[in-house]
């Protein structure tokens, strides 16, 4: 796996806040040749069970499921391919969790690596994703946070908001709708 502050690096470069859903030199046939080699691997690894599927309107390129019967982890294992990069990042039960991203197991994470390799793509662990975004790149999460400004501003305070903690992570910048 590369050294994580050049994931962090790879990351920054990719961030381009003119193309929210796939970046200016977006190759569909490499998109396509990227989702077709980790289909072929995780079903040569967990056979028939995995699940492919394309996004749309998403920053994210596709998403793959294996039921929890297939993987071992309780809940599940989920790969996703972002549009950006070939970035590649993985994890168990709920979606971009922290819980989510010490799922995997170490062995996997490895394989997927090689895999993400041979594919021309990123693996980027789950935990770097989930840092803060700060970036240049309007975010659902920015989308949300507004929407709940107007509506405080309109003294309409919800009493079950969770003390205004809306921050962007990468993962929403990379791997969301748009």
């Amino acid at each position: 796996m590369l050294p994580l502050d050049e994931i962090r690096t790879l990351l920054g470069e990719h961030d381009d806040p003119h193309h929210r859903e796939r970046p200016r030199d977006f190759d569909p046939r490499a998109a396509v040749r990227r989702f077709d080699l980790l289909t072929d691997a995780l079903r040569r690894r967990f056979g028939p069970s995995v699940r492919a599927g394309l996004y749309q309107d998403s920053s994210a390129c596709a998403r793959f499921s294996v039921p929890a019967g297939g993987t071992g982890p309780a809940g599940g294992l989920w790969v996703e391919l972002s549009n950006f990069g070939g970035f590649v990042t993985a994890g168990t039960g709920a979606h971009w969790t922290a819980a989510s991203a010490t799922g995997p197991s170490g062995e996997f994470v490895t394989w997927l690596d090689e895999v993400c390799t041979a594919a021309g793509c990123v693996f980027v662990p789950l935990d770097v994703l989930l840092e803060p975004y700060h970036g240049p790149t309007p975010t659902l999460v920015d989308e949300d946070r507004a929407f709940a400004e107007v509506v405080a501003a309109l003294g309409h305070d919800d009493e079950d908001d969770e003390d205004g903690d809306m921050q962007a992570v990468w993962a929403d910048r990379y791997f969301d709708y748009v």
